[in-house]
């Protein structure tokens, strides 16, 4: 079920806004008994993607805690290396895509960000490292258990991302039929891991920890330490005016709303959308921006894990969001739940279609050293 936070009425115009991101237990699609959980756990993300397109994810029911405990043990263990041992499995060694990334080397709208990491993506066949992308995965092999221990955890969030997509789905109003057509698009998903140490940022950096930014993917599962004050998101409230904030992605304008903490909750991920889903919505799903300044005294470690469409996928606005757009208030039914109707015409497509991998590689081109780019929390 829902906390109290996230049972809120997903009629957009009277949602209240929150000064902290609603949380959402995922635990009634873990069981096929508890179809009316699952109505309403899919009705709560409806209205967090509808108002904010962030979340806290209640995976409690689904992993250990002392699971992604021991993955930041390790990350701290390897971010304690010495950096010519870190060096070794550095983006120059593949395809500039996977692998270490030292300080300052991830820029954010122009700016070097003040983290360290390193990026796993999917395995591909014939891995090729002169390919954008098309490399293969670099291991850490100084700490024992590093690799094995991470790929399990890789395995839970690539179900984690189907069981959240079909919840998702049925939120939106999907037909049973449309579900798996849509499944078709995420089931072999080109996910990406990170692993992100953040140091303090002194106080004369001439940026962010990572600067402001919109995830370009599908899902992310956000997992950190029990770090406070970091992780920041931007939530749209029309009327409430901030200052306008320096760091933007190019061609930006400065919203009306304001910057909220997403502190970590226990047995949580903080989720969030992407711009895949704001063109699977047709733009009724917004990807949101989000930040980090990380201004403590001690080294941060955050494990994000992006959900991501397969990499051929085309990606266009569904049905069911067209239904919904159309305004036809007739097919929302008790739950909170949009429901096909023969008769009820589609609005217009607004977003075009995109083919995922080749929209990735594009992202990617700009991440590091030299040029703008950057996604990461």
């Amino acid at each position: 079920m829902t906390s109290p936070a996230a049972s809120i009425d997903i009629t957009k115009d009277t949602l209240p806004k929150l000064t902290s991101l609603p949380i959402i237990n995922i635990g009634p699609y873990l069981h096929d008994h508890d179809k009316a959980g699952r109505l309403c756990v899919s009705a709560a993300l409806h209205a967090a993607c509808l108002e904010y397109g962030f979340f806290y994810l209640d995976i409690s029911e689904y992993v250990d805690p002392s699971e992604p405990e021991e993955l930041t043990k390790l990350a701290r263990q390897f971010f304690e290396l010495p950096q010519e041992e870190k060096e070794k499995i550095s983006l120059q060694h593949q395809d500039y895509a996977r692998g270490y990334q030292r300080l300052k080397e991830n820029v954010t709208n122009g700016k070097a960000d003040n983290h360290e990491a390193i990026d796993f993506y999917r395995p591909v066949e014939n891995p090729d490292k002169t390919k954008p992308l098309w490399g293969e995965n670099q291991w850490p092999t100084a700490i024992p258990g590093f690799r094995e221990k991470y790929e399990r955890w890789i395995e839970k969030m690539k179900k984690l991302g189907v069981i959240v997509m079909e919840a998702m789905a049925v939120g939106l109003g999907c037909t049973p039929e449309e579900w798996e057509d849509f499944k078709s698009k995420i089931d072999d998903s080109f996910w990406v891991m990170r692993i992100i140490g953040y140091p303090p940022l002194p106080n004369a950096f001439d940026g962010f920890s990572c600067g402001a930014h919109r995830d370009y993917g599908c899902l992310t599962f956000l997992y950190t330490d029990p770090t406070k004050g970091a992780l920041e998101v931007f939530l749209r409230e029309p009327g409430l005016v901030i200052q306008a904030t320096p760091g933007l992605p190019p061609g930006e304008t400065v919203e009306e709303g304001t910057w909220i903490k997403a502190d970590p909750i226990p047995g949580c991920v903080v989720c969030n959308i992407g711009d895949m889903w704001e063109t699977w919505t047709n733009g009724l799903y917004r990807s949101t921006l989000h930040r980090v300044i990380h201004r403590g005294t001690n080294y941060r470690v955050s494990i994000p894990f992006f959900f991501e469409p397969n990499f051929d996928a085309v990606v266009q606005p569904l049905p069911a969001a067209l239904r919904l757009q159309d305004g036809d208030s007739k097919v929302f039914d008790d739950y909170g739940l949009w429901h096909h109707d023969e008769e009820h015409k589609l609005a217009e497509k607004r977003y075009h279609p995109i083919v995922y991998g080749e929209f990735l590689k594009k992202k990617v081109g700009g991440n590091f050293a030299g040029s703008g780019g950057g996604k990461y929390s």
